[in-house]
């Protein structure tokens, strides 16, 4: 079983960049496919972005896309998500989470991952 941990959330400015990270722990992460996800106060989580086991394919919420980039490097067990030009509504709960397998079927959904980490903080202010 794999556990992650995120971090590099922050208190930034509109327009300002954050590279975040999950560190991935207890088995190596050459087994999952990788996603973000986000969480704003009141609201439902969403799908950020996903990277397949390798790192050859990606996808985006059509909201972040051109802004995000999904990264991975499976020999530091670590997952990145780089966001630029962020936006007051990007404010949220950031999450890490993983899933097995090697599909995209249902990659948007939370319940498609079994694995997730306990988020960091982004705050954009206006």
């Amino acid at each position: 079983q794999v556990q992650l941990e995120e971090s590099g959330g922050a208190l930034v400015q509109a327009g300002d960049s954050l590279r975040l990270s999950c560190a991935a722990s207890g088995r190596t992460i050459t087994f999952y496919y990788m996603a973000w996800f986000r969480q704003a106060p009141g609201k439902e989580r969403e799908f950020v972005a996903a990277i397949t086991n390798s790192g050859s394919g990606t996808v985006y919420a059509d909201s972040v896309k051109g802004r995000c980039t999904i990264s991975r490097d499976n020999a530091k067990n670590t997952v990145y998500l780089q966001v630029n030009s962020l936006k007051p509504e990007d404010t949220a709960i950031y999450y890490c989470a993983a899933r097995g397998g090697f599909s995209w079927n249902n990659y948007p959904k939370p319940d498609a991952y079994p694995y997730w980490g306990r988020g960091t903080q982004v705050t954009v202010a206006s």
